[in-house]
C-alpha cells in the first residue's frame, strides 16, 4: 500500500495536466466555437475531461502506478 505523500506525488503531474487540458479546452471552444459558455456548458466539459483523462492515460500507458488497475 502506498502513502499519501507518494499518492498525491504521482497525481500531482497528472492534475496539472487535466487543469491545463480543462481551461484549454474551456478557451479554444469559447473563442472559436460558441462564443461566451454558460455555468452549465462549461461544467459538462470539466465534467468529461475528468471522466475521459484516467481512461486516456491508462490506454497510452502512461498511468501513474495508483491508477494501475490489478
Amino acid at each position: 500500500m502506498t502513502s499519501t505523500t507518494e499518492k498525491v506525488r504521482q497525481l500531482a503531474p497528472h492534475w496539472g495536466v487535466m487543469f491545463v487540458l480543462m481551461f484549454g479546452t474551456l478557451a479554444l471552444v469559447e473563442r472559436f466555437i460558441t462564443g461566451e459558455l454558460g455555468f452549465l456548458p462549461s461544467l459538462v466539459v470539466v465534467i468529461v475531461i475528468a471522466l475521459a483523462y484516467p481512461a486516456v492515460v491508462r490506454a497510452l500507458g502512461v498511468a501513474p502506478p495508483v491508477w494501475e488497475r490489478s
